[in-house]
């Protein structure tokens, strides 16, 4: 990784924050990696960040501009910037499943049903991680964590019929797609498309924490054995059952389909100048 990193990342952000063995430097890897495979630049690409364990590792590591928006409000902020932003520069959101799927949540649907023109990559690690490793909207049911010592019951957005992803498809979200960061190159062609598609993308890509995951859910800090356990349970067919495993792929690609929000914007007001439509 230290050729992407001196590239992309400022050094006084290497090597993040990230635990040791922890599967959150490498989903940062997937991002840059794809980044690079698209030939982007600094100046090409306006990286935001959430809070969390994500939001720690990401934070002002671009080399370029970037931005954080705290609790769930990234995507409000980068609706306003891609009003204001040229149309080729790419807007880039890590955040973590918390801040996507519980407390950002709303504003995230609404960005979806706009079609802005953003990509999301949700850096989920199973709960809420940073703050001591409480069960979360992820959390595989039964798995024992410091707010669920006899393991999760509630549902959740991943099991029992639910797709949280599926949520975002009724919204209106025109690319959507699923990994793990094991999967080698799977995750970074996904993470190109979403790219390039010019509106709303979203890549869940979930990783091993080994700090409080590990220990709590599988006994273990071994990041062997947890990678291990997470690559057992790593499906490919994102359609299929889930069962206890985590169901991957593209679920949705719609690319280029709706009209993307800014440019509907842009001519909405031009034909308002216009007087052709009167409000």
């Amino acid at each position: 990784m230290s050729d992407l990193l001196e590239k992309y990342v400022r050094p006084e952000k290497n090597p993040g924050t990230a635990c040791k063995g922890c599967g959150l430097r490498l989903a940062h890897r997937r991002v840059l990696e794809a980044i690079d495979e698209l030939g982007l630049g600094q100046g090409d690409v306006v990286w935001g960040t959430g809070i969390g364990c994500s939001g720690r590792q990401t934070f002002v590591t671009w080399k370029g501009d970037t931005f954080a928006g705290t609790h769930g409000r990234v995507y409000a902020m980068a609706t306003g910037l891609r009003l204001a932003l040229p149309p080729e520069k790419r807007l880039i959101l890590t955040v973590g499943d918390g801040d996507a799927f519980t407390i950002g949540f709303l504003h995230l649907l609404n960005a979806a049903r706009r079609n802005v023109d953003m990509t999301v990559v949700v850096f989920d690690n199973l709960g809420y991680q940073s703050t001591g490793g409480q069960y979360g909207v992820t959390t595989p049911l039964g798995s024992r964590t410091d707010s669920s010592p006899y393991g999760a019951w509630e549902p959740n957005w991943t099991q029992g019929g639910f797709d949280v992803l599926r949520i975002l498809k009724e919204a209106g979200a025109t690319f959507l797609a699923r990994h793990t960061v094991l999967q080698g190159h799977e995750p970074v062609e996904s993470l190109k498309r979403a790219i390039r598609n010019p509106g709303f993308s979203l890549v869940q890509l979930i990783y091993p924490c080994v700090t409080h995951y590990g220990v709590q859910a599988l006994g273990t800090r071994d990041p062997a054995a947890i990678y291990d356990w997470f690559r057992e349970r790593t499906a490919g067919l994102i359609e299929g059952d889930p069962g206890d495993r985590f169901t991957t792929g593209i679920l949705h690609d719609a690319s280029g389909s709706r009209v993307e929000f800014s440019a509907a914007m842009r001519d909405f007001v031009a034909s308002v100048q216009k007087g052709e439509r009167h409000v």
